[in-house]
């Protein structure tokens, strides 16, 4: 505050007054934590057109689950909702409620939240319960859903999910490796290195993977290694090799979208807060995310990107596709100039099947081309298309070759395009706009005023007369006002506090905050201790003494008052 108005004096409030706000707002909340968010919630699922919020509570009235998801948040899911990934944040609130944003990509290729979930227990059946109430929300299944290994988890996805496809987090997984095969290979480079090659790429078959990981597994001396084992086993739902082909919309192979989701949120969460207050801020934060999605909408739309190819297909893309989206398919672009050549090019039945090399990969197979200029078939051996939804190098390759000049619209994926979300009337932008610049210029003035009297009753305090006379024009112009516009009572506190968080305190709890919940992760509620505690707090070692005289400096073997034998 001090920032915003350009110095303490400019405030109008001390750090105690601060303080003190805060009290009372934790005082008007008190009991009614619960109660408050979930009438709020579902008072938005009656009043707008398609707010969604489902609750769940226990036999005692308490808060067991909570999801949430607006208007936006849905129309964002029919668009990008083919893949999303979940994930819990432990710690978001004082009642040790597990946090549950549900993630997704957008056609910008960053972060965009479909809904979000509070829980009080990380049991199949809670998970179960709000897998089915985001299925009763959106009204249909996402196509792969990225979780961790939580089995909870997993029993609820293949219960409820039945259509998707679940696939677990291979940094997760990975992040294991080195507690599970011992300190010495934890170390080792080549051991490293070498189960890196096959696991973080696409690029090999699954029958490769298969005589690396064995060949790996003899090298090393690791055959017996039961987790080692066991991730082999369900290969096919974490490695690369086995869904390469599959559209995973921005290669989520990981949670890590998720984990980043978390760290987003994770500006405004606190350990201390209430519900009222992790909801007050969740959705803040979500606001910010749907600006920067607007911004870089704009940005799309009104920017020109430098040219690195004298291409027709490149002017054609950047029409097409959205900044971030054109920036990596500008990329492939340059190298196919630059890093591809056509190594053999022969009929094979209607199609011309081209061979492709990388030359700016060492050793890399060549990628084979299939072209059918009548229908513009075309696909590639890497199978970047079928994953990612952007052509590759290999096929703006052929595509040149063959003289294409214009940009194959079949493989045009929507969910990248500039186009994917319906653009927002303008009205609507310019009557917000004028509505907030409203509001700023109320505040002005307000502020003005209340620094203009501050400043009369400061330099009138050392003549009494004169600050007599101004207080008797202050009372006239009440008097005055309160002839023409009637008088008013003053606001309660409560009503203050009440229209400042947009939350009303409730006649009676239906709905009861959660007590004692123990997830998982959240640790113990002690103090841990350090080292120095730990050593100094220890009880002292009993010294060895000399059964004889009592001395610690010798044994009763080598005492000199030890009697002599008769």
């Amino acid at each position: 505050m001090r920032t915003h108005y350009g110095g303490f004096e400019e405030v109008g409030a001390t750090a105690v007054d601060c303080k003190n706000f805060k009290r009372d707002i934790n005082a008007y909340i008190g009991k009614h934590d619960a109660e408050m968010v979930v009438s709020r919630l579902m008072d938005k699922k009656r009043y707008l057109p398609d707010f969604s919020c489902e609750y769940l509570n226990d036999e005692k009235g308490e808060l067991r689950g909570l999801f949430w998801a607006d208007e936006e948040m849905k129309h964002n899911y029919m668009q990008f909702g083919d893949v999303i990934a979940f994930d819990s944040t432990f710690r978001s609130n004082k009642y040790d409620m597990v946090f549950v944003p549900f993630t997704g990509i957008d056609n910008h290729h960053k972060n965009v939240t479909f809904g979000a979930a509070l829980l009080a227990s990380e049991t199949a059946e809670s998970y179960n319960w709000l897998l089915s109430a985001f299925k009763k929300c959106y009204g249909r299944e996402p196509r792969v859903v990225v979780t961790d290994q939580d089995p909870a988890m997993k029993k609820a996805i293949r219960e409820v999910f039945t259509t998707s496809r679940h696939q677990l987090c291979m940094w997760h997984i990975m992040k294991k490796v080195a507690e599970k095969v011992g300190p010495t290979l934890k170390k080792d480079k080549s051991f490293r290195q070498r189960i890196c090659d096959i696991v973080w790429t696409d690029a090999i078959q699954p029958e490769d993977f298969e005589e690396k990981w064995k060949e790996i597994m003899s090298d090393f001396h690791l055959t017996g290694n039961k987790w080692l084992s066991d991730m082999y086993a369900i290969r096919n739902d974490w490695i690369p090799a086995y869904y390469r082909h599959e559209n995973m919309s921005g290669l989520m192979r990981t949670t890590s979208r998720s984990e980043s989701e978390n760290r987003f949120f994770g500006q405004f969460r606190r350990s201390s807060h209430t519900l009222v207050e992790f909801i007050s801020h969740f959705e803040t934060t979500i606001e910010s995310q749907q600006y920067k999605h607007r911004k870089n909408d704009h940005d799309t739309r009104n920017t020109t990107p430098d040219w690195v190819t004298d291409l027709n297909f490149e002017r054609e893309a950047n029409e097409i596709y959205t900044r971030n989206i054109f920036n990596d398919l500008q990329h492939e672009l340059l190298l196919s100039v630059t890093e591809s050549h056509s190594m053999n090019v022969e009929q094979v039945g209607e199609f011309i099947k081209f061979s492709i090399k990388d030359l700016d990969v060492e050793g890399s197979v060549l990628r084979e081309v299939l072209f059918r200029e009548d229908d513009m078939e075309i696909k590639c051996s890497c199978g970047r298309y079928e994953q990612y939804g952007v052509l590759c190098r290999h096929i703006f390759l052929v595509l040149k070759m063959s003289k294409v000049e214009t940009f194959p619209k079949k493989y045009v994926t929507r969910r990248w395009t500039g186009d994917a979300v319906p653009r927002k009337t303008v009205t609507s932008v310019k009557e917000n706009a004028e509505a907030n610049q409203t509001v700023d210029g109320v505040n002005k003035v307000v502020h003005e005023i209340m620094i203009g009297t501050e400043y009369i009753v400061d330099k009138l305090s050392k003549d009494m007369e004169k600050l007599a006379l101004y207080r008797d024009k202050v009372k006239g112009d009440i008097a005055q006002l309160d002839e023409i516009c009637g008088s008013s009572q003053p606001i309660q506190k409560k009503d203050r506090i009440a229209t400042l968080l947009g939350f009303k305190q409730p006649d009676k709890d239906t709905v009861r905050a959660p007590v004692g919940i123990r997830t998982k992760g959240c640790g113990f509620k002690k103090r841990i201790k350090s080292t120095f505690e730990q050593v100094s707090t220890k009880q002292p070692r009993k010294q060895r003494t000399c059964g004889i005289c009592g001395s610690h400096e010798h044994d009763k073997g080598k005492c000199d008052k030890k009697p002599e034998a008769s």
